[in-house]
């Protein structure tokens, strides 16, 4: 059996949410450094993100996210409005979401919104804590999502 028999799974799908190209390119770049094996799915708006979600149009096969980094300064719909919707949606409720922001004011006007996520990510991503912040949700998709090994 050769090397890429050791693949007994797939690579996390995460869905990033962000409408400034540079921010997502730093993302990108950050998950590709800290080899994370996934794939990346890039939406530009809350409305995209949604359609994305909801699997409509366009979107009707595209795959159900293992992880969702969401911006919250979004066109057409914000990121708290598209939050909002994950949470009282059946089938994403459990998804885990990390916010990326610019503002830590972000936390708090969540808070009082009663919006729960999973943590923030300040941005330009930094590559440590975007690590830090992918182990430690680990528990959350590791019972459906088998990575391949890393040798």
């Amino acid at each position: 059996m050769g090397r890429n028999d050791d693949t007994v799974g797939r690579p996390m799908e995460v869905l990033l949410v962000e409408d400034s190209l540079a921010d997502a390119g730093l993302t990108m770049a950050a998950l590709r450094e800290g080899q994370v094996p996934c794939r990346v799915s890039l939406v530009r708006d809350g409305e995209e993100a949604l359609r994305f979600l909801g699997r409509e149009g366009v979107y009707a096969r595209a795959p159900r996210p293992d992880l969702i980094l969401l911006d919250l300064h979004l066109p057409k719909k914000d990121g708290r409005e598209v939050l909002r919707e994950i949470r009282t949606d059946e089938s994403l409720a459990g998804v885990p979401v990390v916010i990326l922001t610019s503002s830590r004011g972000h936390q708090e006007i969540l808070k009082r919104e009663h919006l729960e996520v999973d943590t923030y990510l300040m941005k330009p991503v930094d590559l440590d804590r975007f690590l830090d912040v992918v182990r430690s949700l680990r528990r959350f998709w590791l019972s459906e999502v088998i990575l391949p090994t890393l040798a």
